[in-house]
């Protein structure tokens, strides 16, 4: 049966920062800033390999190495040996980061209907069971979730990548909620909300590598991840980093959401990232 995971009463249990998707992108670098802050690490991702590299690299001597758990959030059953693990490794999360997530570039009717359900999938259902199976061992520690959204959340959707949009758009709605409903318990809940930044999320969503990328003025992951970090410290419900991503978020209410929506396919159509 599926349980949450909560501290055993009467022990001593290090607390630890758990992070999805860190194998590359925004998840490695938000490792990267986690540990350089003293922060132990469970770190989760398709690719064992990159992982053991990644926790090689961020390692500190005279603490304990992170925790790599070499695991698709796709698959069933997943989350709940991600939990067994923990157990087993008598570590309980203060910290949880949702990053794990991909995109893909096209029109619902051509994208492959697999692919388009496994968005909703890891954007949407893994991160939710992520956080409610460790929410009783966040609360008991008055600790925080930093779920990682985008810029396209705001959006009000996105032809030419509609499941991606629609899930960082739950993910976003999602937070706020769990960000009002946790405040008395002393949690706090994070949105970090990304436009354009150049990682390999562009690739694995069908961008390309001859589409031109180049021409558009991009955020680094490091630095999205620094600003994340920062932004859930202060406790911050919604982290929007870069000024453009800023004036495009408080612009958007102002804005005719058909006159949105025209403007978004056009980009998705010549192949222009917003996110």
């Amino acid at each position: 049966m599926n349980v949450p995971i909560a501290p055993s009463a009467g022990t001593e249990t290090r607390r630890v920062t758990v992070i999805t998707g860190a194998s590359g992108g925004i998840g490695a670098d938000l490792a990267r800033v986690f540990a350089r802050h003293g922060h132990d690490l469970v770190l989760i991702a398709r690719s064992g390999a990159a992982l053991e590299a990644l926790a090689g690299e961020i390692a500190v001597p005279g603490r304990p190495p992170p925790l790599v758990l070499a695991l698709n959030l796709h698959d069933p059953g997943a989350i709940s040996q991600i939990v067994a693990a923990l157990e087993s490794a008598e570590v309980s999360p203060d910290i949880l980061v949702n990053n794990a997530g991909f995109g893909l570039l096209g029109p619902v009717a051509d994208l492959d209907v697999a692919e388009q359900l496994a968005i909703i999938d890891l954007n949407i259902r893994a991160a939710v069971e992520m956080t409610l199976r460790f929410l009783p061992a966040i609360a008991a520690a008055r600790g925080k979730i930093l779920n990682v959204a985008s810029v396209a959340s705001y959006f009000p959707g996105g032809p030419g990548m509609a499941a991606y949009y629609a899930s960082k758009s739950f993910l976003l709605s999602f937070s706020l909620a769990l960000s009002q409903e946790l405040h008395a318990q002393g949690v706090t809940v994070s949105a970090l909300c990304p436009g354009y930044t150049k990682t390999g999320f562009q690739a694995r969503a069908g961008f390309g590598p001859d589409l031109g990328l180049t021409r558009f003025p991009g955020a680094t992951a490091i630095a999205v991840a620094e600003a994340g970090y920062a932004g859930m410290i202060a406790g911050r419900r919604e982290i929007v980093p870069g000024f453009f991503n800023k004036l495009s978020v408080l612009l958007l209410p102002f804005l005719p959401k058909a006159v949105v929506l025209a403007i978004i396919s056009r980009l998705q159509q010549n192949r222009a990232p917003l996110c």
